[in-house]
């Protein structure tokens, strides 16, 4: 990753920081080891690096010290168009039942990452932060029916996003 593009995300990220407007609730608890794995991206309120991202997908894998190795790969523009792959690094914020993490693209800024609905067989998640900038509806799946979107979407509006600003992610 070049200079210009850790400096945007620096920026992204502490400016996200700065705008904090309220407390979402997480989830009661979070089984680490369920959690891990592939998650597609469904549907988002896209950081910059995002906003042209197909066929994107979040990989977790759990660290023998207790972070998160995550892989975030996509495809840049179109369902075929350069892949991309970024490493931030998880870590689990201490007293949150596994269900707050820092994520950290470069050191030492760590971006909130709630999570704030997981169902009980993790196979769909919306992570949110409290600033209200971005989101992500993610599952196992790559495609949900347009209820369970529709449904998953008046759950983020519930929170106080614009859901005007929430793009679908094509997945193919």
């Amino acid at each position: 990753m070049n200079v210009l593009n850790r400096f945007l995300i620096f920026f992204l990220f502490l400016s996200g920081c700065a705008m904090q407007s309220k407390s979402l609730k997480l989830v009661d608890n979070v089984d680490i080891n369920k959690f891990m794995g592939d998650w597609y991206v469904i549907a988002h309120i896209p950081a910059f690096i995002e906003k042209n991202a197909y066929n994107a997908v979040e990989s977790y894998a759990l660290n023998d010290d207790g972070s998160i190795a995550t892989t975030f790969t996509f495809n840049k523009g179109d369902p075929y168009g350069p892949v991309k792959q970024y490493y931030p690094k998880g870590f689990v914020i201490e007293g949150t039942n596994n269900a707050e993490w820092g994520m950290q693209f470069i050191w030492p800024i760590k971006a909130q990452y709630k999570i704030v609905y997981l169902d009980d067989a993790y196979q769909n998640t919306i992570v949110a932060r409290d600033a209200l900038d971005y989101v992500w509806l993610m599952s196992r799946q790559k495609t949900l029916s347009p209820e369970e979107i529709a449904m998953f979407t008046e759950k983020i509006k519930a929170m106080g996003y614009n859901i005007d600003n929430l793009r679908m992610v094509p997945q193919q």
